[in-house]
């Protein structure tokens, strides 16, 4: 038995470690498979129910093949699918809820560090629609970043019942070292027809079907000869043309800008921009804030993209020592250069530098970022950090500067049931010294069955992060109006417990119990603010859900708080109240999808009564529609009554997978705007566009306040 007890062990980690053979080989992209090459590779078909029947082996299976030819990684994906119709819920580029989760689609991750950080994220649907996105840890598990774009291409087809998958991924497009060949991949083939979701490793509800830690390890054959240096620049060129009916004024620029990107290695990455030009061709969807503090916007720009994972997870929720969009809010940018990747296999270097031009009063800055992670051990990943704002006078540094420095040490058990986080950083801020420290300690244990969290954070009043995000650092006194910094601390908790009845025809999940409590306590250790939350939710087989739940809240306040916008003000004293919350969503697999929330209860020293509903509908492959409606009622007795609507429509329409005409209205009572955006986005080669985007503004009275055209072109060229 010891003299077999080797063997079995070796052909126990072949079986669990896949191939990506080298075959010198070309490939027409055309969905058919019709070349010899893949009569000829091995197929990997054993797939699992992710979505329904956790964890059962598929019923209607996949077979993946796969190979490199020096150039390119090609993927065939063949789904038996029982039904012959073919649903797709979008054919926009990068919409990975419609175009991916409520499509007949196929995806694949690859981490090609195989460490389960980072990694890339491909998605095609039966309409030849791509999405292409960043998966990187964050906190208790993965987050995607759609935003970001390289050069693929896929084509689908069907053979009668079976729906097929033909993908050709650029292995220049892919951060990696040649000496390390064993890749970490996941699959997984979507039927939204069924409410389907197979995998081609078995994966707990308790991990997202894009959790890296369930990858499957892939030996990569001859991985050498794929060494690619490149560079690829992308010169736009912008006409925008903007008039200001209240303050009677226009202007029309013609701004050139360009970028480049050039592979210092198959892992390092050189990214430049000259000029930018960061016109919003992508509209920022409008909300309703009723809390005190600001809100957060994703990042949307693609020189701040490429390794974004480095940058933006330095710290932790609304504690985040850099926040890219801080750069060029105020004026605008001139360059910026970024060097990020991998400079071994171990270690992950981002550095990034920006500088702004003088804006009037707004003097001119320049912005630095230097990131050092290193994995420590299969378990731990430490992350240095230096952020920097100066103020400049041409080539001049100032002394006016911001900076944070900090440490991070991440833990992730073996089978990700136990994450561990642990955060210090200092803030260095001119004239300004003393109690500018920040630290966290958080844990996280996730079963199937069970998960629960306990965090706990300290911000002192003068960690200042002019190129972060910590809101609720400053208090806005609506009274004096001054906005006051002030440290806090935050201890978080939760608890849950879920069932999967595996008997059960209607149930696919009951979540019977979960609470979770925020609390906060100021400088000198007053309880501040503390939220409690219990709830509960079903959701059906066919993935319809039903939640509801109850909050109590006690607020301290110490400022003035106006929610309203009357001139009437909350005055600072002690409130507690409590609301009720319940709603429902339906099955994504319809093409008229609905659901909505009601919510009633307390809100200070009054009430608050809030109404949404939503619903799309999708007549694809032309169009998709979508409405959203919010009402909030808001009675605060003798300082005033108020109802604020927010109203959002959105029109997709579809000529092809690469033409698209998209159009936003938008209707805001609480900021007073009624908002038109219309772009045609033409995708006339890969990632190289032509965008045509009117905007139109009003005030609720429909009164017109401004409006402008804009038109940019751009050519994306490979070298």
């Amino acid at each position: 038995m010891l003299l077999f007890l080797p063997v079995l062990l070796f052909c126990k980690a072949q079986a669990q470690t896949g191939n990506i053979n080298y075959r010198e080989a070309e490939i027409k992209l055309d969905g058919k498979l019709n070349e010899e090459i893949w009569k000829t590779l091995p197929a990997e078909n054993d797939f699992f129910n992710y979505i329904p029947n956790n964890g059962d082996k598929a019923e209607n299976n996949t077979e993946v093949k796969l190979f490199h030819n020096g150039k390119n990684l090609y993927i065939s994906a063949v789904y038996e699918d029982p039904m012959e119709e073919v649903r797709i819920g979008s054919l926009k580029r990068d919409d990975i809820n419609n175009s991916g989760g409520r499509s007949d689609s196929f995806a694949l991750l690859i981490d090609t560090y195989n460490q389960q950080q980072s990694g890339y994220f491909f998605i095609v649907n039966m309409g030849d629609a791509l999405i292409d996105a960043l998966v990187s840890r964050r906190g208790g598990g993965f987050r995607i970043n759609t935003s970001w774009n390289t050069v693929w291409n896929a084509r689908t087809s069907t053979k009668g019942k079976l729906k097929i998958y033909e993908i050709e991924i650029p292995l220049k497009a892919l951060a990696y070292e040649e000496g390390n060949s064993t890749w970490g991949m996941l699959f997984h083939t979507r039927n939204i027809k069924l409410n389907e979701w197979t995998t081609n490793t078995p994966i707990n509800r308790n991990f997202r079907q894009f959790d890296l830690n369930q990858s499957k390890a892939y030996k990569v054959e001859n991985l050498s000869k794929s060494k690619a240096s490149k560079f690829a620049i992308t010169p736009s060129l912008t006409a925008n043309h903007q008039e200001d009916l209240e303050e009677n004024t226009k202007e029309t620029k013609l701004k050139p800008s360009v970028d480049v990107q050039y592979n210092v290695t198959s892992s390092l990455k050189l990214d430049a921009t000259i000029n930018p030009d960061f016109s919003q061709v992508e509209v920022d969807r409008q909300v309703t804030n009723l809390s005190r503090f600001s809100l957060f916007f994703p990042e949307r720009r693609n020189f701040f993209l490429e390794n974004s994972d480095l940058f933006n997870n330095l710290g932790v929720g609304n504690v985040n020592p850099f926040y890219s969009r801080r750069i060029g809010a105020e004026a605008d940018m001139l360059f910026g250069l970024k060097l990020s990747g991998n400079v071994s296999k171990n270690t992950r270097l981002g550095v990034l530098n920006a500088s702004t031009k003088k804006e009037e009063d707004i003097p001119a800055q320049n912005y630095g970022v230097l990131v050092l992670q290193q994995q420590l051990s299969s378990n731990f990943t430490a992350t240095g950090f230096l952020v920097n704002r100066q103020e400049t006078d041409g080539f001049t540094f100032l002394d006016n500067y911001n900076r944070v420095g900090g440490v991070n040490l991440n833990y992730n058990s073996k089978n990700n049931k136990w994450i561990g986080l642990a955060n210090a950083a200092h803030s260095f801020t001119n004239d300004i010294s003393g109690q500018n420290n920040f630290y966290n300690l958080a844990i996280w244990n996730n079963n199937l069955k069970m998960n629960w969290r306990a965090s706990i954070k300290k911000v002192e009043k003068n960690y200042i992060t002019d190129v972060g995000f910590v809101p609720r650092l400053y208090n806005y006194d609506a009274i004096t109006e001054e906005t006051i910094r002030e440290g806090y601390t935050q201890a978080i908790g939760r608890f849950s417990l879920r069932r999967f009845p595996k008997d059960s025809k209607i149930i696919d999940s009951h979540r019977y119990f979960n609470i979770y409590n925020s609390t906060y306590w100021d400088d000198q250790g007053v309880l501040s603010q503390s939220s409690t939350n219990i709830n509960n939710d079903v959701v059906f087989k066919n993935m319809s859900s039903l939640y509801g739940g109850i909050s109590h809240n006690y607020i301290n306040l110490k400022y003035a708080f106006d929610p309203l916008g009357n001139g009437n003000y909350i005055l600072p004293e002690t409130y507690q109240f409590t609301r009720l919350t319940i709603g429902y969503d339906s099955a994504d697999r319809s093409k008229f999808q609905y659901g909505g929330e009601f919510r009633i209860g307390g809100y200070y020293n009054g009430s608050r009564t809030r109404f949404n509903v939503n619903a799309q509908y999708r007549l694809l492959p032309l169009a998709r529609f979508q409405m959203l409606y919010e009402q909030n009622d808001i009675d605060l007795k003798e300082l005033g009554r108020e109802t604020f609507h927010l109203a959002r429509f959105i029109s997709e329409i579809f000529f092809t997978n690469r033409l698209n005409w998209t159009t936003y209205v938008q209707y805001n009572t609480q900021f007073d705007n009624f908002n038109i955006n219309s772009r045609l986005q033409w995708e006339y080669k890969p990632l190289s566009y032509v965008y045509l985007v009117i905007s139109d503004d009003y005030n609720e009275s429909l009164h017109r306040k401004n409006w402008g055209i804009a038109f940019k072109l751009n050519y994306r060229i490979d070298v």
